[in-house]
């Protein structure tokens, strides 16, 4: 599993100058560039770790399969929160430090090398590519991966990532969609990964309330429905992050064919890639704490409403997403850059496009206050 050399556009010090020039405009700057939450953790959260910060989990060393309280509940959190049953449908799962070193490492992880060929979406999270470069395979991508036929084909394909809701555009793949993208991948034997961070933060028409969840999700890859009821070769990533405001704490999981998990598990051990304790307990109290999210929801939907509207006003074709936390829109000169600049003068910094895929457009986030908010709003609408 060692590591080869990886490209990337993905440098966030290529934004220092227009950070810089952000930062003289009077009032100061107002970040939209960076995906990382600004709201507080919810208090069930503080208080699990608190309470876990001098118990066995913190002394001792912690499972990196989970303890039996977080598999549990993350257990439970599938079945009344995404519709799936893990045992029924031959799925495990694992906690893992973050989702973005699951991500880097998945490639790795599955035992992927040269002459392997992983797909992705054209326009997508940057960690795709360089996790699928660090195991030595090739990079494919495909302008949108339900259209199966844009790679199924294709030799030596061994795995295919998709993201829904996505990042950055927020589009949100239908269950017809994701089915059709399971049933191709296993005709050719490939894994499917599903990275589901945003799946709590859906603004769609595909959103659904489950039983005992008045919290709408987006279709999940694990649904009976998708996946015939068998979660051979696929795998589905979460994230605590975005619905609880977790980013710090590294807190997510994998779940799905329990073969993958556990031969991923085994590799984990053996490096140390194992959540400490009081964070599992942390992660249990999350995924339990269903009102939390649902308010946390409340603000993204209000905040990404008011931007878009703003960014409309400014000149922007900006719409709601379908999910997740951008807005994802096309470059009003035509270059995310010459945008950037543009931008950088009212003192607001974006995200530039080139960064997943696309230098046509840019990616205005909602993780900030609503003081900073408020800024932006002000600045677009006046055009100062």
């Amino acid at each position: 599993m060692g590591f080869h050399s990886f490209e990337s556009p993905y440098d966030w010090s290529r934004i220092e100058s227009y950070r810089r020039r952000a930062e003289q405009c009077p009032g100061g700057l107002v970040d939209l560039s960076v995906g990382s939450p600004v709201d507080p953790v919810p208090r069930s959260v503080k208080e699990a770790l608190a309470a876990a910060a001098d118990d066995g989990q913190a002394r001792g060393y912690p499972k990196t399969a989970g303890d039996g309280l977080l598999r549990q509940a993350a257990t439970d959190w599938f079945r009344h929160r995404r519709g799936v049953d893990l045992d029924a449908v031959g799925a495990d799962l694992v906690p893992t430090v973050g989702s973005k070193e699951a991500v880097a490492l998945m490639a790795s992880l599955l035992h992927l090398g040269p002459g392997d060929r992983v797909v992705q979406p054209k326009v997508s999270y940057p960690t795709y590519a360089i996790g699928t470069q660090l195991a030595g395979a090739q990079v494919t991508t495909v302008d949108d991966p339900v259209d199966t036929d844009s790679w199924v084909d294709l030799p030596g394909v061994r795995a295919v990532w998709i993201n829904s809701p996505g990042n950055p555009s927020g589009q949100v793949i239908d269950r017809a969609g994701l089915a059709k993208i399971v049933r191709a991948a296993r005709s050719i034997g490939a894994t499917v990964l599903s990275d589901e961070c945003y799946a709590m933060l859906d603004w769609s028409e595909h959103t659904q309330v489950g039983q005992n969840a008045p919290i709408p999700a987006s279709p999940c890859i694990l649904e009976p429905e998708v996946c015939g009821g068998d979660a051979s070769g696929i795998l589905c990533l979460y994230s605590m992050s975005k619905q609880s405001n977790m980013a710090g704490y590294r807190a997510a999981l994998v779940a799905g064919d329990a073969h993958l998990v556990k031969a991923m598990t085994a590799y984990r051990k053996q490096v140390g890639l194992i959540v400490p304790g009081p964070v599992q307990r942390a992660m249990r109290a999350a995924l339990e704490d269903g009102g939390s999210v649902m308010a946390q929801r409340e603000i993204y939907a209000r905040r990404l409403r008011a931007l878009a509207q703003a960014l409309t006003s400014y000149g922007y074709d900006a719409v709601m997403p379908q999910g997740g936390l951008y807005i994802w829109a096309q470059a009003r000169s035509g270059d995310c850059w010459a945008d950037m600049a543009d931008l950088a003068r009212m003192g607001i910094l974006a995200s530039p496009g080139e960064f997943y895929g696309d230098s046509h457009r840019l990616r205005f986030s909602s993780t900030i206050s609503d003081d900073q908010l408020e800024l932006a709003l002000d600045r677009l609408h006046t055009g100062a």
